[in-house]
């Protein structure tokens, strides 16, 4: 009786190139698509660090009678200034270096840094939010500037604002990404283009594109210098 013997016929040149193209259809059709969700994933874990800071800002308020962050700096809306008073509240182990509080004594990973912000770490100290200076500042203060180059002079003197002058709670941001990191290019506040995630005076968070934000005093969506200040709307 003799044996068959039977010899397994392999892929052809064509096939192959077939099953290539087909992996490569494939891979444009969902590399999208997971870029997608680890975008809507970063953007989720910002909202996160937001409100876990408006619970820290809300447990400062009841510590300082009702009145926001004010160190006498006017340059304390920079996210490596503001963490400062908030250290407690924020569970933060670093201090501030001693000459130089732009840097803190140590490195950790924590709600100051958004994950989809790839500048803070080597550049800001890891902190990616920006604390809005109408909150030390008074209305008139904040609508004599109209530059926001002035935001940066460190010439108007420091008004501690209360948690009850907040006018439109909902409608005036506490604090932002400094950089549009959701949405290229990244871009500070001074631009119209691109979107960020803000944290509003009732604790509620957005993501939201500049064009969003209505102009403040120097033309720009600048929740620094938003018209009226602390009684003013970031937001209609």
């Amino acid at each position: 009786m003799r044996r068959v013997i039977s010899r397994q016929k392999g892929f052809s040149l064509i096939e192959l190139l077939i099953v290539i193209a087909i992996i490569g259809v494939l891979a444009s059709l969902l590399f999208p698509v997971f870029a997608s969700v680890k975008k809507r994933s970063h953007s989720a874990s910002c909202q996160s660090n937001l409100r876990q800071i408006w619970m820290a800002f809300e447990m400062y308020l009841q510590d300082w009678d009702d009145h926001y962050p004010n160190t006498g700096d006017p340059f304390l809306w920079m996210g490596r200034k503001w963490r400062w008073p908030m250290k407690k509240y924020l569970s933060l182990a670093a201090d501030p270096t001693p000459g130089n509080p732009m840097v803190g004594t140590k490195r950790e990973p924590s709600v100051l840094l958004c994950p989809a912000d790839n500048l803070a770490p080597a550049q800001w100290d890891g902190t990616s939010y920006a604390y809005s200076m109408t909150f030390y500042m008074t209305v008139a203060q904040i609508n004599s500037m109209t530059s926001i180059s002035q935001t940066w002079s460190g010439s108007p003197p420091c008004s501690s604002q209360c948690k009850s002058s907040v006018e439109y709670p909902a409608h005036k941001a506490l604090m932002s990404e400094w950089l549009s990191n959701h949405e290229s290019p990244a871009v500070g506040w001074d631009s119209w283009s691109g979107a960020r995630n803000y944290l509003f005076a009732d604790g509620h968070v957005q993501l939201l594109k500049a064009k969003q934000i209505k102009p403040a005093n120097d033309g720009c969506p600048d929740i620094n210098l938003t018209h009226d200040g602390i009684h003013g709307k970031d937001i209609d």
